[in-house]
């Protein structure tokens, strides 16, 4: 058993454009439905409406924090707009964890930008971390009360889906959609690595919304990174330290000056002598591709904090994609018990957020189910899983 610091966070994460629905000014809503092999997200999971249902579910589960985001499409509609009632729907949000018990954990940016954002030329445009910077002070005072604040989710994918964007913009390059969550299996190519320029623009960004953000809140700052946890052949180690800088350390070492990091792990991969071996198709893999690897979370939070310098981590997604419920609690199990050795052995980790509350739309596809919650498309019914009371239970010992 691993017995936790007083405070440790438990709880689930969601994103709002996968969940919201009718997101009708941002930059993927817009691609959706015109791009090959790209399914719409329409109503979502209705949550812009039953944000308040979704976060007595985990509240009556015995769970303690919520991660949700704000969307920037919908306070900023065009340039200079802001829509003062968005901003108090989502006072009203953070306002409803609060009352509900809930440690809100607050998302400025969760992949999707306003379309007028991408039109402009997107984050590689020259007033992109202006426009970035103003959004952040115009949510500011809407935080009043948070303590954890998330600038920008994933940069290492969001870097990918930019080059993605801007590729498809290519009519004869263009292929079908694969989302970035989703991993090579069958035909589809692999993604490629994130672009180290657009990687360096993000990092910008996020500094100055940090600095923002400090001016204005007590908030602590920091921002989420997809930990690949990359395991090395014999002979692969210094191939594998390559790969790790374009892939994560590039951001976590942006990251030293933050108040903690988000860590999100679901799988791991292997590195040979020629870069990352492509996993091969297997009954066990999960609904996206990936390898069941509960062991990837102790790897993650491991190299994160080798990397950061020991600073404090919030595991901010952690889950797997199965439409098998009882495979998901064991994943989940398996994963907190490399997660609880990580801890005994020094790793500094405030909190556990499980990806997802709800099976949501993932990013061009509906099939993936990573819920807690299943969610009935046509009726909105939320159904909870018996993962959602066991992840309660666990919560509630206080170790691991």
């Amino acid at each position: 058993m691993t017995q936790l610091a007083p405070g440790f966070l438990w709880g689930a994460s969601t994103a709002p454009h996968q969940i919201e629905g009718n997101n009708l000014n941002s930059d993927f809503w817009a691609s959706e439905g015109r791009v090959p092999g790209m399914e719409r997200s329409g109503d979502a999971c209705d949550s812009y409406h039953r944000y308040r249902e979704d976060m007595r579910l985990l509240a009556d589960a015995g769970l303690g924090a919520y991660r949700f985001g704000i969307e920037w499409a919908r306070i900023e509609p065009v340039p200079g707009l802001v829509s003062r009632a968005e901003l108090a729907h989502y006072r009203r949000m953070i306002e409803t964890a609060f009352e509900l018990g809930l440690t809100p954990v607050v998302t400025l940016h969760h992949f999707t930008s306003p379309l007028w954002f991408a039109q402009e030329g997107g984050w590689m445009d020259d007033h992109a971390i202006d426009r970035f910077r103003a959004y952040v002070e115009t949510v500011s005072p809407i935080l009043d009360g948070v303590e954890w604040v998330v600038t920008m989710n994933e940069p290492n994918m969001l870097a990918i889906m930019v080059y993605m964007a801007r590729a498809m913009q290519d009519q004869q390059a263009a292929g079908e959609w694969q989302s970035p969550t989703l991993d090579n299996e069958g035909p589809r190519p692999a993604l490629p690595a994130p672009d180290t320029a657009i990687g360096e623009r993000l990092v910008e960004a996020h500094h100055a919304a940090r600095e923002a953000l400090r001016e204005r809140t007590g908030a602590k700052v920091g921002w989420t990174v997809a930990n690949r946890a990359f395991v090395a052949r014999p002979g692969a180690e210094d191939k594998k330290r390559e790969l790790e800088h374009v892939w994560e350390d590039l951001y976590l070492e942006a990251a030293r000056g933050d108040d903690f990091v988000g860590v999100q792990s679901y799988s791991s991969q292997w590195v040979g002598p020629d870069g990352i071996e492509p996993h091969p198709q297997h009954p066990d893999n999960t609904l996206v591709g990936t390898a069941y690897r509960p062991d990837a979370l102790g790897i993650a939070v491991r190299h994160t904090s080798e990397v950061t310098g020991g600073m404090p981590i919030l595991v901010t997604e952690n889950g797997i994609a199965t439409h098998d419920d009882t495979r998901r609690i064991a994943y989940t199990g398996e994963s907190l018990e490399h997660l609880g050795k990580a801890i005994a052995d020094g790793v500094d980790v405030r909190g556990y957020l499980h990806w997802s509350l709800l099976d949501n739309y993932e990013w061009g596809h509906w099939e993936p189910a990573f819920g807690l919650v299943a969610v009935d498309r046509e009726t909105f019914e939320r159904r909870p899983k018996p993962s959602l009371a066991w992840l309660g239970a666990t919560a509630r010992q206080g170790r691991i």
